[in-house]
Order: structure tokens, then sequence, then C-alpha cells
């Protein structure tokens, strides 16, 4: 969907986001901007409660290259990931988690990274929200 200069990114199955878009291509680029993603499972009212953070990274993750591959691009097309995180610790504490994660989501491919420590995020029941970059073929 285009709107204003760029194109929308929706996965297909996943309802429109009220407000803002998952992913947009701005007009004559290549460059994807995902939108934070948690660990909601798409088209559900938000993070499940009782959901870990290693689930949550999963999921948040999966998310990310849901939209990265609704726009035509793949998982080695990812440039840049930010992680916020609402207990920097969890990080490394599930490190083996986070690694399970990228490995099933990510492979070998390793982005330039930053990770945030926030206060809170819009759904309470969020521990990790991440957002990218992407360069499309």
């Amino acid at each position: 969907m285009s709107q204003g200069g760029f194109v929308a990114v929706l996965p297909e199955g996943w309802p429109r986001p009220r407000g803002y878009s998952h992913g947009v291509v701005s007009a004559g680029s290549r460059v994807l901007r995902v939108a934070g993603q948690t660990g909601a499972v798409p088209g559900a009212p938000g993070v499940a409660a009782d959901a870990g953070f290693g689930a949550q990274f999963a999921q948040a993750l999966a998310n990310v290259l849901a939209v990265v591959q609704a726009a035509g691009g793949a998982a080695t097309d990812i440039v840049s990931l930010r992680a916020y995180l609402t207990r920097i610790g969890d990080f490394s504490e599930h490190g083996a988690e986070v690694g399970e994660a990228w490995a099933q989501t990510l492979g070998r491919h390793f982005p330039a990274m930053t990770i945030v420590g926030v206060t809170a995020l819009l759904d309470p029941a969020a521990r990790v929200e991440i957002e990218a970059e992407a360069v499309l073929p």
C-alpha cells in the first residue's frame, strides 16, 4: 500500500495495525524500516503474560523477519537491529535462548545491533521490542 512517498509493508495474514505500519519503504529506495516488534504472535491481542524473555525475544525476531520477507527481503538483507529491553540484564542472563533464537531466525548473519534499556514498553507484558533496517535486493 502506497502512502505519501512510501510503501507500507504488511505480512500476509497479519491484521493491519492502527496508526502505524509494520514496515515502510521510501519511494525510490531499497531501504526498509521495520517498526518495533514485540513477542506478540501476529493477530494476538498482545504478548502472553506468562511468556518468558527467551520466548519473547524469539517471537520478536521472527516478527521482524516476517516483515522483511513480506517486503521481498531475506534475513541477510537486515543491516541493523535495535532491541529495547525493560530489564537490560535479560539479554545476558538468557544468552543461550537468545543465541538459539538468533541461529534459528538469522543463522550466521550478524547485522549491527544496539541494546537499549527502557523503563517500559507500550504492551505492559512485553519485555523486549526489536526494530530493524534492511536493504532490499
